[in-house]
């Protein structure tokens, strides 16, 4: 990044008033405070320690950061402990690298709806891969795993989807004894797919039944039952994007790409070239002409 570029927090500083005010009713208490701490994060705001030279009484004032996790100027020190926490849990057989995409429909409403669409995706991504290791026509076995969330793509495109670091490890269903899988196959990813579809629609729909989802602007119209049903059945009959695969270079390189996402926003400072009129210019890879919902 150039020495006169804006970083994320000198576009909130500038932009971040008229940003609220625009979109006052619309922003949740969490952005606001994610904005909030950006802002604040090494200014006065925040208090900190003055040094002054006893020489020439040079002042130098050290101001605190904000520490909050999608500040791109705080997360690096606490990412490398991340990855060094999650490298410690690695076991000794062979682990697989699986994704799991939510498809375009459904990641409309994930946007409105993050924790509720979050947790479901957490949950049910868990169940698919517990369930069908556990299966004995399978591995049989009981396993454990990492899961991260991504919400971008490296296109700047709004894109949630889950990648999980999954040792093909664990206690047999049957015996209880410790058992080690291939290292080259985990289950078929129309399986883990399909069964994950499954989950997710039925979560979604018990979600809408209670009033867990909220829906304004263009799908809006989705708070009625039926309207939101057609779109489940619509998503039922897509194809949902699952990947499995061995790790390249192993299980530590996954954690330490994982690593530069869990504490940080979906835009780095490096990103941004200039801030000119209320303008953001910024780089990114060009999107593709059809639709692309591989992972990143």
């Amino acid at each position: 990044m150039a020495d006169n570029s804006p970083g994320v927090a000198d576009i909130f500083r500038q932009a971040g008033p008229a940003f609220r005010a625009r979109l006052a009713g619309t922003l949740d208490a969490v952005a606001l405070k994610i904005m909030d701490c950006i802002e604040c994060c090494r200014t006065a705001a925040l208090g900190g320690t003055v040094y002054q030279c006893t020489d020439c009484g040079h002042m130098h004032a050290v101001w605190k950061s904000c520490g909050n996790r999608h500040c791109p100027s705080c997360q690096g020190a606490a990412a490398h402990k991340w990855m060094e926490k999650q490298a410690a849990c690695v076991l000794p057989v062979p682990y697989f690298h699986i994704v799991f995409t939510l498809p375009r429909p459904l990641a409309r409403i994930a946007m409105q709806n993050r924790k509720t669409v979050f947790d479901i995706m957490f949950r049910t991504a868990a169940e698919t891969l517990k369930t069908i290791s556990a299966d004995p026509r399978r591995f049989g076995a009981r396993i454990g795993g990492t899961a991260v969330l991504h919400t971008w793509n490296q296109k700047m495109e709004w894109h949630p989807h889950l990648h999980c670091l999954v040792p093909n490890g664990g206690f047999d269903t049957a015996t209880g004894q410790w058992k080690v899988g291939s290292d080259s196959f985990f289950a078929p990813v129309k399986v883990l797919a399909s069964f994950f579809r499954r989950r997710v629609l039925e979560e979604l729909a018990q979600a809408h039944a209670g009033q867990e989802l909220e829906f304004h602007g263009s799908i809006a119209h989705l708070a009625c039952p039926r309207a939101f049903a057609r779109v489940l059945k619509q998503a039922r009959k897509v194809n949902w994007n699952a990947n499995a695969r061995p790790p390249f270079n192993g299980p530590a390189a996954v954690i330490r790409y994982l690593s530069r996402y869990t504490h940080r926003i979906a835009i780095s400072d490096a990103r941004i070239l200039s801030l000119d009129d209320g303008t953001v210019t910024f780089r990114c890879r060009k999107p593709t002409a059809k639709a692309d919902d591989r992972p990143t």
